[in-house]
């Protein structure tokens, strides 16, 4: 598949997502409009119902007060005529046809007038009393007027009747501000939104009261509203994640797709030339000529050998690569002086490199250089680093390596550098990962596996130690270990 494909179907996937999380946002805020909006329909009407319960407790009693007196009397005297009443049924009449027949009564006629009087006087008191309160109002104090108790219990009655049952605070004030009551627990939280209501609205403005009322955890109670989408919004973010590691992983695989495909095709030519060389030595070893020769047959069967231990070195590094992916490597660790094993393998190394112009110089200036390392391997690491600096050298100018040591600590530090070709900036985190090789333009000369670096990076963290790579395009580069002392 190509990468531009995997780009459209990435992009269209996440198209989708994105749409489908702003359409969930939009859905969850506007079930949380609508949930605050019911929220505070139902305070408004618990409000006004506890105002209206407040203010009928207050006409109740007042009408009781002012009738207690009449009621005493009225008991008295329907029990004086109580014999004469008890058998007289009175016709729904008119208060005048009853006050003209007072004047042609008899006395039974006068003991029923007199009932008909108070009952008469007691429903105009009545009707007083009701136009006093409905229209005139207290001149109580407001605090005198309220059973707070009393109001607390009817409002929280109120709110759990209209669906909400959450804690709530409350404090009552007066029409200039002044603070007559704030219930025990009261606290502030949650008062970013207060909610109001007129006690007594049919009074003066200087006698009616106004609550205030608020709700710590009414956000807790509008989001248990919407509870039930956030598994939807969870697994829609799980989806997303899942979906981002599968392209990542895509790519990844395509990657090193591309990277395996390149090592097999760098084995191939690796393989190709001493597998040719063996063959034409062979055919060679055929002619009787070269038999009968002893200096050519010599020469022959050396380019036998070399070649053979060519492929068998390719070989190895691959065999060395795996055991390291399975763990399974083993290292034969002895002292060493790190110092002395340079010097040799840059003795043996210098030849190669003034062979192709170059100059490698020494700078061992650890005083201490005892490692504990493997021999082999550890030539090997070495090896390797010189060997890519004559690789990867400039062709514009002569190859200068150098390969110094110091002490830092307790570590061993072992620095290669070369003026080579350089490495870019964005190659160079990626230079010690297997199979991974660096571009190097149109040049065809320089062979590999991919497995050098990679190589070198397993050896040395095997060895308790640690590299890494400094480099500038078109200047050279250095790789510096870093190794661990006997103590």
């Amino acid at each position: 598949m190509k990468k531009s494909t995997i780009w459209v179907i990435a992009a269209l996937v996440g198209f989708t997502f994105a749409t489908l999380l702003f359409l969930q946002a939009k859905y969850f805020e506007e079930v949380i409009a609508m949930r605050r909006e019911q929220f505070n329909e139902s305070v408004t009407r618990s409000l006004y119902q506890a105002a209206r319960i407040l203010e009928m407790s207050e006409m109740r009693k007042s009408v009781e007060e002012s009738l207690m007196p009449e009621a005493d009397s009225t008991s008295r005297t329907t029990a004086a005529h109580d014999h004469t009443a008890a058998h007289t049924t009175l016709p729904s009449l008119t208060k005048d046809y009853f006050l003209n027949r007072l004047d042609n009564s008899d006395a039974t006629e006068e003991a029923l007038a007199d009932t008909l009087r108070q009952r008469i006087s007691k429903q105009d008191q009545l009707n007083n009393v009701i136009s006093s309160i409905l229209y005139q109002g207290s001149d109580k104090p407001l605090a005198e007027r309220i059973d707070f108790r009393k109001f607390d219990s009817d409002l929280r009655q109120q709110l759990r009747s209209n669906g909400i049952s959450i804690d709530y605070h409350f404090y009552v004030t007066t029409s200039d501000d002044s603070v007559i009551y704030r219930c025990p627990d009261f606290v502030e939280a949650g008062d970013n939104q207060v909610f109001r209501q007129l006690l007594f609205p049919k009074d003066p403005p200087a006698q009616t009261g106004l609550l205030y009322i608020h709700f710590p955890e009414m956000r807790r109670y509008l989001l248990s509203s919407v509870r039930f989408m956030t598994p939807a919004i969870f697994f829609t973010f799980l989806l997303l994640l899942i979906f981002i590691f599968t392209i990542w992983t895509i790519f990844r695989q395509k990657r090193l797709t591309e990277i395996k495909n390149d090592f097999i095709n760098n084995m191939t030519h690796e393989f190709k030339t001493p597998i040719s060389t063996i063959s034409l030595a062979a055919q060679m070893l055929r002619d009787p000529s070269v038999t009968k020769s002893e200096a050519m047959f010599n020469h022959i069967s050396g380019i036998i050998v070399d070649e053979t231990k060519r492929l068998r070195f390719q070989v190895e590094k691959v065999l060395q690569m795996s055991m390291f992916d399975r763990k399974a490597a083993t290292f034969k660790q002895k002292e060493l002086n790190a110092n002395a094993l340079i010097e040799d393998i840059a003795n043996t190394f210098r030849l190669k490199v003034e062979a192709d112009g170059g100059h490698l110089t020494t700078n061992l200036e650890a005083e201490n250089a005892e490692v504990f390392v493997d021999e082999m391997h550890f030539t090997n690491v070495i090896f390797n680093l010189m060997d890519n600096a004559v690789k990867y050298k400039s062709p514009d100018r002569q190859l200068q390596l150098s390969v110094t040591t110091k002490n830092d600590g307790n570590h061993l530090l072992i620095r290669i550098e070369d003026n080579g070709i350089g490495i870019r900036k964005e190659d160079l985190k990626k230079i010690f990962e297997k199979f991974y090789r660096v571009h190097t333009g149109n040049r065809h000369d320089v062979k590999g596996f991919g497995l050098g670096l990679a190589y070198v990076r397993n050896i040395v963290q095997a060895h308790g130690g640690t590299i890494h790579a400094e480099s500038t395009l078109g200047r050279g580069t250095r790789f510096i270990i870093s190794l661990p002392l006997i103590a």
